[in-house]
């Protein structure tokens, strides 16, 4: 996981330029979370443990609304974007450095919802480290509480020659910022380039490159390997949430 790291660590000053507008996407995506939270697990939810949080983009929303939230990341730089957002916005988020692989090891306790958005799972490059961290989501998870996990579906995916993934450009203190990915497959297993560049007007642009790796493992897969992991009712809903949504509860 050392290349994630150090593209995360890379990535976390300009991370929230992935977004039209975070602050919105910030709202928006805890708005569908909440709903979906309540609609699987009840309204007595309130504790909530983000393994893949990031610079904080669900872990600050679900925070804004009510519940006690802790959340890790395996980057360090990201972790400490996340806090200083979080402090900005007067919140109190338990915040620390933690591979997903070893969460119930990390935390050592039982939440009343487990997350991992934004595609972070398929960072795991076998279904074997999927599967282990699943089932240490498993035991980080309460009887009758669950885990809600968002990633890309592949199985919609060009897998043809470089496909470039375009997010458009964005504009930040009179900077414009021209964002777009490319992957290279290696059977299911593909490199990513993100390619950053920074306009400031003149003759002359600032690119920047950050690397990884993904495995483009099917929704079907990862609907598997909860339920192997020991998750029932394990499947995707429907969702009005940016990614796919699959969930699975922890039996009482």
């Amino acid at each position: 996981m050392h290349m994630t790291k150090e593209f995360y660590d890379e990535l976390s000053p300009f991370y929230h330029l992935i977004f039209q507008d975070w602050e919105v996407s910030i709202e928006r995506q805890a708005n569908i979370l909440e709903g979906i939270i309540t609609s699987e697990w009840g309204n007595e939810v309130s504790t909530i443990v983000d393994v893949s949080c990031g610079i904080g983009t669900q872990a600050i929303g679900l925070a804004k609304h009510g519940y006690e939230v802790n959340a890790s990341d395996l980057s360090s730089q990201a972790i400490e974007r996340a806090k200083e957002e979080t402090r900005k916005r007067g919140l109190d988020i338990k915040y620390s450095v933690s591979d997903m692989r070893d969460a119930f090891a990390h935390h050592s306790k039982e939440f009343d919802v487990l997350i991992s958005c934004d595609n972070s799972i398929p960072h795991l490059l076998s279904d074997l480290d999927i599967l282990n961290a699943f089932k240490g989501f498993y035991r980080c998870v309460k009887p009758g509480g669950g885990c809600l996990i968002t990633l890309r579906d592949y199985e919609n995916e060009n897998r043809e020659g470089i496909p470039v993934k375009p997010y458009g450009v964005r504009i930040e203190q009179g900077i414009k910022y021209i964002i777009f990915q490319t992957w290279e497959f290696h059977g299911d297993i593909y490199n990513l380039s993100m390619y950053l560049i920074r306009d400031h007007g003149s003759k002359q642009a600032e690119t920047k490159i950050f690397r990884s790796q993904y495995y483009a493992i099917t929704l079907s897969k990862i609907v598997s390997l909860m339920r192997e992991a020991g998750f029932d009712r394990a499947r995707q809903i429907e969702s009005n949430f940016y990614q796919p949504v699959i969930v699975g509860t922890r039996k009482v």
